[in-house]
């Protein structure tokens, strides 16, 4: 058994995150020592590295409870996985698009600038009503 700094370590997840997943839900809560203290044992690291790498991955907080459920299934769960890693590739790379479409944007707006001019363009257009 380990105490929560331990955790934390061995798991890269902050002591705060721990908590909150805690509190949320995401994983289960700890055990306690007789003086109160939260103690991990190896399975609860390795489901804390679980949720860490999901989040790494950009999985969002529900996104990443299904897959550490389908993580304990065999038979059905790679499909359904499939479809979470799917959804959530098509979300980035729509924002992909959106950022693209940002940086044109900027690009224009900061082309239209010139050093010294009393008018600026890019003020102007992010003025108006």
């Amino acid at each position: 058994m380990f105490a929560i700094g331990e955790a934390s370590r061995q798991s890269g997840v902050g002591i705060e995150t721990i908590r909150y997943y805690e509190r949320e839900g995401i994983v289960p809560k700890a055990e306690r020592t007789a003086s109160g203290r939260r103690v991990y044992d190896r399975d609860s690291i390795g489901r804390l590295r679980f949720i860490r790498r999901c989040r790494d991955h950009g999985f969002s907080i529900a996104d990443s409870r299904t897959l550490l459920a389908l993580a304990k299934e065999s038979d059905t769960a790679c499909g359904t996985a499939k479809k979470v890693g799917t959804r959530h590739l098509n979300d980035v790379r729509r924002k992909i698009a959106e950022l693209q479409q940002l940086e044109q944007a900027l690009e224009e707006l900061a082309a239209n600038c010139a050093n010294g001019r009393v008018y600026c363009p890019m003020l102007d257009v992010l003025t108006r009503d």
